[in-house]
């Protein structure tokens, strides 16, 4: 099955996330469908972490749209993202030590 066949999983379509004068993520497009890995890479201030934040629901996006398994969706909360089965380990994550490593994964699900 070629990628055109088969639907993504989630996709944005020119996500665009400001923060009063500052554009931080313009017109984002991108596709990632099941069994694929994806390395989300720039310098510091690139709009990485922004562009993941609103994947989750930290972040509302200005304009564009974030689609799942091929549907619009508004994420408007990281409740709802975990809710539909996303997940995101975050920048600075710190272990809590007297937990097991599942366990600490377990806190973001």
């Amino acid at each position: 099955m070629s990628e055109q066949s088969k639907p993504s999983l989630l996709e944005t379509r020119k996500l665009t996330k400001r923060f009063g004068a500052l554009l931080a993520n313009d017109q984002i497009d991108l596709t990632v469908y099941g069994g694929e890995i994806h390395a989300i890479l720039g310098e510091n201030g690139a709009g990485k972490s922004t562009l993941m934040k609103s994947l989750y629901g930290f972040h509302q996006p200005d304009g564009g749209e974030i689609l799942l398994h091929g549907k619009p969706t508004t994420i408007a909360s990281p409740q709802m993202g975990r809710e539909l089965g996303i997940g995101m380990v975050f920048q600075n994550f710190t272990l809590v030590p007297a937990m097991s490593a599942l366990e600490n994964i377990a806190l973001f699900l």
